[in-house]
């Protein structure tokens, strides 16, 4: 198949997040009909492959993850001139139809290759599967890089910042609305927060020659009994996103400072930063082999996952970021085609002796 018919059938096989398995079957019978270095090993609904081994060559982990989000779509996955239409198209079933791509026995690489599909990267960090995958598969960790292919671009995005979210609930005390007086509303109790999350600006750090941004936002509110009662609880969901140079540990302080004892603060969501490990001379190599630019990642991505684990990592992907979660959401054709001639090309240089 080519890649755009490849892409085409990744994006007819549903697989929001939490309903990878039939996908996740599909992409293992594509495998096991393949000859492959070793057999397939599956961790719920995910998937190691070891597609190659050749002694003495570098060792890379193609990784992808198999769920999408639940978006709106205009009909089913089709194409449209250059743009092929359907779930994931960008985000990120063109990266797996690259990894796939390497599934003929003349694409093979003289590389040690294993694909690595994985399952729930669409939600928290701690339901994720390339978790348990990594925890479960010692090979992995013996790698020397692996490339998230996240929708880039073809643009090399390095390292990632890390996420935190925290539940920030302020306290009060009901009252008829009609007799607000004899409360304490909640509501209010944030406003000086708010106040100061409005007016913090973006914290520019350059790592490596590349400018990540520490930024804090209230992305939830929820509160309130009804319409006539003044409100004894509100609750703000806080998101700070941080730059590699940054501890999980220092990006909790920050938020318990901001609140500044006003509110009780809990931890909800936490995903480490990533260094963007530039000089690195396999990510170098991949820097030097066609991609459109070189990028800080400003997002997380599960580069910070291996590189958690003591595996070297990027994000470069031929996904039109763009359209990342978008209604009808699509990708480029031509895109796609580019991506797979920079996979190859570095492919075949980190092969040379």
């Amino acid at each position: 198949m080519s890649l755009a018919d490849t892409l085409l059938w990744l994006c007819s096989v549903p697989s929001p997040i939490g309903e990878e398995r039939a996908l996740c079957d599909a992409i293992l019978a594509l495998c096991e009909a393949q000859p492959l270095a070793a057999g397939v090993r599956r961790y719920g609904d995910s998937l190691v492959v070891p597609l190659t081994r050749c002694p003495g060559a570098p060792h890379v982990i193609l990784a992808g993850h198999l769920d999408v989000v639940r978006s709106e779509h205009e009909g089913p996955a089709r194409i449209d001139g250059d743009r092929l239409y359907g779930p994931g198209a960008a985000d990120m079933k063109s990266g797996l139809a690259l990894m796939l791509a390497l599934l003929a026995p003349e694409r093979r690489p003289s590389v040690s290759v294993t694909l690595v599909f994985y399952a729930r990267e669409e939600g928290p960090y701690a339901e994720n599967e390339l978790g348990s995958v990594l925890d479960l598969d010692p090979e992995l960790l013996q790698a020397n890089v692996a490339v998230a292919l996240e929708p880039s671009d073809n643009k090399l995005q390095l390292g990632c910042c890390g996420s935190l979210h925290a539940s920030v609930r302020f306290s009060g005390r009901t009252a008829h609305s009609a007799r607000p007086w004899q409360g304490e509303n909640a509501i209010y109790k944030a406003a000086p927060l708010l106040a100061r999350l409005e007016r913090l600006e973006p914290e520019t750090r350059e790592i490596d020659g590349l400018v990540y941004t520490n930024v804090f936002s209230a992305t939830l509110a929820r509160g309130g009994r009804a319409r006539n009662i003044v409100p004894d609880s509100f609750e703000l969901n806080v998101n700070h996103r941080f730059a590699p140079d940054s501890t999980l540990e220092t990006a909790r302080r920050r938020i318990i400072e901001l609140v500044n004892g006003e509110a009780g603060v809990e931890f909800v969501d936490e995903s480490p930063a990533a260094l963007p490990r530039r000089a690195h001379p396999l990510i170098a190599a991949l820097a030097e082999s066609g991609v459109l630019a070189i990028e800080a990642k400003q997002a997380w991505t599960d580069v910070a996952r291996f590189a958690a684990n003591g595996v070297a990592a990027v994000n470069f992907g031929p996904g039109v970021q763009a359209q990342a979660h978008q209604r009808n959401e699509w990708t480029s054709i031509s895109q796609l085609e580019t991506g797979d001639r920079i996979l190859k090309r570095w492919l075949e240089r980190i092969a040379e002796p």
